[in-house]
């Protein structure tokens, strides 16, 4: 018996067509997080790799420029240099060790009292570089000589001043003697 020709001989039942629906819910969200998160870490990374070729042939350009500037050097140039280094090291060397004592002298002018004054003065240098003041002197009176201690106490620059021999004369000036050391810095030399 043949089925009429209208009745299929095979179907497939149809699933139930029910609309799906977005959801905006918390998994969309960090979804689109992640992907915004992606591209700008793709956009870094690519930021970054053009970077380095930029420094890297800014690098090349100043190699190339600093073998050029090598080349341009003159060796009688360098040995001029070398020359005006080691004289100009060996002079400092000579001025760092000068004893001038004309500071030393003006700085006495300027501490000592104009009614204290030296009668002989003698300044020495020792083999471990300490230098040494001895001397004798005249005060108009003793308290010009107490003046002239708190001055060397005062400034520093003379230390361990010790006065001796301290006599007082007919015309009631004060005789003295004097011992002390000085600063290194007080007779190095200085422009």
């Amino acid at each position: 018996m043949a089925l009429p020709p209208t009745i299929p001989t095979s179907f497939v039942p149809h699933q139930n067509a029910v609309p799906r629906r977005f959801s905006t819910g918390f998994t969309s969200a960090f979804g689109l997080f992640s992907y915004a998160v992606l591209g700008i870490v793709f956009l870094l990374a690519l930021g970054i790799l053009f970077y380095g070729r930029i420094l890297a042939a800014d690098k090349s350009s100043k190699d190339k420029a600093l073998f050029a500037a090598e080349k341009a050097i003159d060796a009688k140039t360098i040995e001029n240099f070398v020359r005006l280094r080691n004289r100009l090291t060996s002079s400092e060397t000579l001025l760092g060790g000068h004893v001038a004592f004309s500071t030393f002298f003006s700085s006495l002018e300027k501490i000592l009292p104009a009614t204290v004054r030296f009668t002989t003065l003698r300044l020495s240098l020792d083999s471990a570089g300490v230098s040494k003041m001895e001397g004798t002197g005249v005060a108009k009176s003793f308290n010009a000589l107490a003046a002239a201690s708190a001055a060397f106490a005062a400034d520093g620059r003379i230390k361990d001043a010790i006065f001796s021999n301290i006599n007082i004369n007919r015309d009631s000036s004060v005789s003295f003697a004097l011992a002390a050391t000085l600063d290194p810095k007080i007779i190095a030399f200085s422009p």
